[in-house]
């Protein structure tokens, strides 16, 4: 497999925080294209390894490449990372004082230098492909939790990342919400956008991953296909999981 095939790439990652060794010999890679659903236990490092790649957390020891190039330290290049590396949260961390289209607008014209009415264009198209024309004036307090995740994502993809990272993008949702986000995420997928999506869905890791990844205690204790893994998983650390989920 050639290196540079790998969107993300991260060798002998070590996080502690304190004496809490967080992330453990993490090494994992994420193909141009592909889409990795992480999976575990609360407190197994899902969250804090999804929040490395993007640098929200720095890291003691390892390294980290997005698309061939290692993680900047500085904040310059480090705006044009997140530039690049979109991120999805649980909380929708929308600007209340914005309005919807303004909201998707703000970093493409103050990050990427767009012109105002090439973002507005391209907001108002992302708005439309997450099933959300008609709300571009309101504010967010106005949309449900689904709607408001839903701009969120759009948000993330007005940047036209080169990945997408997904925090539990529906951890803080009612159920019934839950499905209108995840099938917004199904469609990305098959657009062939790369992403790592960190979830409790197991019924959506089953459809839309190409690759499962366990863990548990800041290791990744295993991975496979979903098929492999939700069929016939190799670790009873992973089975024991399973069977308190499925």
């Amino acid at each position: 497999m050639e290196h540079d095939s790998f969107m993300i790439s991260t060798r002998d990652v070590q996080k502690w925080y304190g004496n809490y060794h967080a992330l453990r010999d993490i090494n994992f890679t994420v193909r141009t294209g592909e889409v990795v659903v992480v999976i575990g236990p609360s407190g197994s490092g899902k969250s804090t390894l999804c929040r490395t790649i993007n640098r929200l957390e720095t890291i003691d020891s390892g390294t980290i490449e997005i698309d061939g190039v290692p993680l900047p330290v500085e904040s310059g290049p480090l705006a044009k990372l997140r530039s690049e590396v979109g991120m999805v949260f649980q909380q929708f961390n929308l600007f209340a004082h914005l309005s919807v289209v303004d909201n998707l607008m703000l970093a493409p014209v103050h990050v990427l230098g767009k012109k105002a009415h090439i973002a507005r264009q391209r907001a108002m198209e992302l708005l439309e492909r997450v099933g959300l024309q008609g709300h571009e004036h309101k504010r967010p307090a106005q949309l449900s939790g689904g709607q408001q995740q839903r701009v969120a994502i759009a948000r993330s993809l007005a940047m036209d990342p080169k990945v997408l990272l997904f925090d539990e993008p529906t951890s803080s949702l009612d159920p019934e919400m839950i499905k209108e986000v995840l099938d917004v995420i199904v469609e990305l997928t098959k657009e062939g956008m790369t992403m790592v999506v960190v979830t409790h869905e197991m019924g959506f890791a089953q459809t839309a991953a190409d690759r499962v990844v366990f863990m548990a205690e800041g290791r990744i204790v295993e991975e496979n296909t979903p098929e492999a893994f939700f069929s016939a998983c190799e670790t009873d650390r992973a089975r024991e999981f399973l069977s308190k989920v499925l």
